[in-house]
């Protein structure tokens, strides 16, 4: 039985797993519910901290995850099959034993100042959100902002949560040098599906609140909406773009769910507890859009699907960021102004 606060209903075996547990009906006929399941957070000693990709239809070449496994708990993560490669599951494990990188900011000081470091923008919250609710306490997010503020280096920051207000103080004068923006990804403006798809994380409407905030404050921003969820949340698009403009987001982007590993079978549950009526609708236009799989991790594919229906939602797309404004110049962030600072110990210029 689904928990409540937790968005997977269950907790397979990861795919490494040489055994598999299943769970079984006792024979009594008395509903049980799922007992609460407690979030724990153990250290993770880290020798690297900046993460590096070459993918061609990934609009970065770094990044940096200051978490592993996330509180949030959408049901629909890409990021939950990484739980397989320490041993735990990608379900409930995923979202509720946590490992926090203590040593991050100690990690991304040395690797900026190597000599042969090229500075280009790093990405904050890719695979897990940087601003999970155990940021609030252990902040290991905003050690590595410190840092990358006391480096001139850019970022950008994707984050489902308000939490991100907390750091305006750091954000604020990094936006007068270009050197940061903060993208809100937010699936959809129902409170109520909201909450069961991704129960732990802010409430779309604070979302934008935050949103609302940042900008005011001088920090550019922009919304994804994603993942986008034939049936369930495609039909709030425009409205979650014409919110976000209205508060000022100036840039969009949109990415069709993405189903990968044990993703698939976590979701299918989650379809069947709680949309069993909708749930073959949405996985017939999910396989529409993979060519009949639940999934095509293909580059060029993976993010935007093909077919008729993805067709159709990357038309809608277009023509509704056309008329509000949206995406109509460049946006990049500045890595010309990347300086290590001075250190104790640092041999003085002669001038």
């Amino acid at each position: 039985m689904p928990r409540k606060g937790r968005g997977s209903v269950s907790n397979p075996d990861g795919r490494f797993e040489t055994r598999r547990h299943e769970s079984i009906d006792d024979g009594w006929d008395i509903p049980e519910e799922g007992t609460p399941i407690r979030t724990t957070l153990t250290p993770d000693k880290a020798k690297s901290i900046i993460s590096r990709n070459d993918s061609p239809d990934i609009p970065f070449d770094q990044s940096i995850n200051p978490y592993r496994g996330c509180e949030h708990g959408c049901v629909y993560c890409f990021a939950r099959p990484t739980h397989s490669y320490l041993g735990l599951s990608p379900g409930l494990d995923f979202e509720s034993r946590l490992f926090y990188k203590q040593n991050a900011a100690e990690l991304l000081q040395r690797e900026l100042r190597k000599p042969s470091y090229t500075c280009s923008p790093i990405t904050l919250g890719i695979n897990t959100d940087a601003y999970q609710p155990s940021e609030r306490k252990l902040k290991i997010t905003r050690s590595i902002l410190e840092v990358l503020r006391d480096f001139n280096h850019p970022v950008v920051i994707v984050t489902k949560s308000a939490l991100v207000e907390r750091d305006r103080d750091i954000l604020a004068p990094m936006a007068e040098k270009n050197l940061v923006r903060v993208m809100f990804s937010i699936t959809t403006l129902d409170s109520t599906l909201s909450r069961r798809l991704e129960p732990r994380t802010t409430l779309p409407a604070r979302r934008l609140q935050a949103m609302q905030a940042l900008h005011d404050s001088g920090i550019p921003v922009g919304v994804l909406v994603a993942p986008l969820i034939p049936v369930l949340t495609d039909a709030h698009m425009e409205t979650i773009l014409e919110s976000a403009h209205k508060l000022g987001a100036d840039s969009a982007g949109y990415v069709i769910l993405r189903l990968p590993h044990e993703v698939k079978d976590l979701f299918h549950e989650w379809l069947a507890h709680h949309e069993p009526l909708k749930a073959r609708h949405v996985i017939n236009i999910i396989r529409d859009m993979r060519g009949g799989k639940d999934y095509d991790s293909k580059f060029g594919e993976r993010m935007r699907g093909t077919g008729e229906y993805a067709g159709f939602i990357a038309q809608r797309f277009k023509l509704v960021c056309k008329r509000l404004g949206l995406n109509q110049r460049s946006y990049d962030i500045d890595s010309s102004l990347f300086k290590s600072p001075a250190q104790s110990g640092d041999q003085l210029g002669l001038f």
